[in-house]
């Protein structure tokens, strides 16, 4: 009898067991990428060099402004005059003040005034000053709109006086300065800055009120836009730097000794009757009236427009001839020339505008001495132009 038949035995297969990890070779990882980041990264390297070397070259140029400051100013002049414009634009728009809140129960005190009391033997009890500016919003807080000399020698006449108010009901906590120059009594002069205007002079000077007529200063201010925004030319001692615009506004002196705000119609170069002549887009004030375009963002510049609300300063004429400044926080242009109306402006030119830029000093004592500034919220200090100032500015002497 057959044994029964049986399965075969299944075959072992071998176990497979992993490599030691010391014994693994792991595919080299794709090296174009690496590459495209190597070349990127030198490529942007290559192309920053030129930048650094122009800011570089920029920032060893003399000046009396911030690191901060002189970077924004090199981005300007270096191409990206339009992206600093935006995103200045964007920033004041979202740090713009609400309408409406509390009043002032008193206005801030003005350091320069020397008419009250407290200033002792300096005391002014009888002297001319032009009408005290009409109150906007009433009741009038005390002393709102009265002008107050500031200079301690200057007699009966004083020729330099000072006033503030509040200009908008909006904004109720708003105040602005203003400043009257009496054109009989006191010479005005322009002086380049260390770096501006940006034009080729001879000498600039030395960029500060000259230690040998500080004696006579009673005040000093700043001037307009960098020449770049400011559409306009530029007149020094007699010769033409930068081709006068015609329609522009224009501060101008004769050499007579006249000083005088105007729509520029003399052609490109200045004749031989003016001593300076320094333009700053067009007129804002007119005939006493508010220029009709002040509503036209481009009609003056692209720095910030006409609608943002920022510190802005104007120079102006009254109806006889005396100059009239005035600065405030959280201005447009419009706002800006009803300030210079209500003062007594009938013909009026925007200065610069920003905090770092708005300055008027004057000085209590001969010699520079006491200065103050207009206001006590300008943000420069009572002794710029004392030293030198990178931008070109006014000084005001007593005769």
């Amino acid at each position: 009898m057959l044994a029964p038949s049986r399965a075969p035995a299944p075959v072992q297969q071998p176990v497979q067991r992993p490599l030691p990890r010391r014994l693994q070779i792991d595919p080299p990882p794709p090296r174009t990428p690496q590459r495209v980041r190597r070349i990127v990264a030198i490529a942007a390297l290559i192309c920053l060099v030129p930048a650094l070397v122009s800011w570089g070259r920029y920032m060893t140029k003399p000046s009396s402004s911030s690191v901060f400051i002189r970077s924004v100013e090199w981005l300007r002049q270096d191409g990206a005059r339009g992206l600093v414009n935006t995103i200045e634009s964007w920033y004041y728009s979202l740090t713009a003040p609400a309408k409406g809140g509390p009043g002032l129960r008193a206005l801030p005190g003005q350091a320069g005034a020397t008419g009250g009391a407290a200033f002792g033997a300096y005391h002014v009890v009888h002297y001319y000053k032009p009408p005290d500016i009409k109150p906007v919003i009433h009741p009038a807080l005390p002393g709102e709109g009265v002008w107050h000399p500031t200079f301690a020698g200057g007699g009966s006449r004083p020729p330099v006086m000072i006033s503030s108010f509040r200009p908008s009901p909006d904004y109720p906590q708003l105040v602005a300065g203003v400043a009257w120059i009496d054109h009989t009594r006191t010479s005005t002069v322009l002086y380049p800055g260390l770096s501006e205007p940006a034009v080729s002079l001879p000498s600039r000077g030395p960029a500060e009120v000259p230690s040998a007529l500080r004696h006579k200063l009673v005040a000093t201010f700043n001037s307009g836009f960098q020449l770049a925004d400011a559409r306009g030319g530029f007149a020094y001692q007699g010769h033409t730097y930068a081709p006068m615009q015609s329609g522009i506004a224009t501060a101008v002196r004769y050499t007579s000794g006249k000083v005088d705000i105007i729509a520029w119609n003399h052609g490109s170069d200045v004749p031989a009757n003016v001593s300076w002549a320094r333009q700053n887009l067009p007129l804002i004030v007119n005939h006493g009236q508010p220029n009709p375009n002040l509503s036209d963002g481009p009609e003056w510049g692209a720095t910030l427009g006409n609608a943002i609300l920022v510190w802005r300063s104007a120079v102006g004429v009254d109806k006889h001839g005396n100059l009239l400044y005035a600065a405030a926080n959280d201005q447009t242009v419009k706002s800006l020339a009803e300030v210079m109306i209500r003062a007594g402006a009938v013909r009026a030119m925007e200065l610069d505008i920003n905090s770092e830029w708005t300055s008027f000093i004057s000085y209590r004592l001969p010699g520079a001495g006491h200065p103050a500034n207009l206001l006590d919220s300008m943000q420069p200090s009572s002794d710029r132009y004392l030293t030198p100032d990178s931008r070109d500015f006014f000084a005001v002497y007593v005769k």
